[in-house]
């Protein structure tokens, strides 16, 4: 039996907010597989700066995950805070320890149930992570025991892989139909 891990879901709120209710449902409350450290809605004023809100989600939420999940619906690419939750995650810093990542692809993403993914539409710096073999990509998945196996290897490649973080970070969020 493998322990829970404290899992933090990276997700587009505005698109994605029922797979992040879901999944949370299913794994930390009905299966009890992970422990949620998510932010929830109203935890953080949307009206802070930009900056504040990063830190809040880096010292209060990030700090003590082992692995973060990015649930990849259609334009979860184009998040700013997406990818500065990603980019928080995987780097080792002396008060916040690197966590695992794994990507989810939602149904709603064009490439579910597909073998090949266009990258273009995938954030980048996860894109970037899976290319190293850091992270993987997995479509969207309700089975416990597979979704428990994945983020725990996704916990172990955490410390056996150096991730790749050289992807410069977003500024602001992206529009258009792909990021390359």
């Amino acid at each position: 039996m493998t322990e829970r891990h404290k899992v933090f879901v990276s997700y587009h709120h505005d698109n994605d907010q029922e797979y992040r209710e879901q999944f949370e449902r299913l794994f930390a409350d009905t299966y009890d597989i992970i422990v949620s450290k998510s932010v929830q809605i109203g935890e953080i004023d949307p009206n802070l700066p930009a900056e504040r809100i990063r830190q809040i989600i880096r010292d209060k939420y990030l700090r003590d995950t082992t692995v973060t999940v990015v649930l990849v619906g259609t334009e979860t690419w184009k998040r700013k805070h997406v990818d500065w939750e990603i980019g928080a995650s995987i780097r080792e810093t002396k008060y916040n320890p690197r966590s695992g990542l794994l990507g989810l692809l939602l149904p709603s993403h064009p490439d579910y149930g597909h073998s090949k993914h266009n990258k273009c539409i995938i954030p980048p710096r996860l894109y970037d992570n899976i290319k190293c073999g850091f992270a993987e990509l997995y479509d969207w998945n309700t089975n416990p025991d597979t979704v428990k196996k994945w983020i725990h290897e996704a916990f172990k490649r955490r410390n056996q892989i150096n991730p790749d973080n050289s992807y410069p970070s977003y500024k602001n969020n992206r529009s258009g139909e792909r990021w390359c």
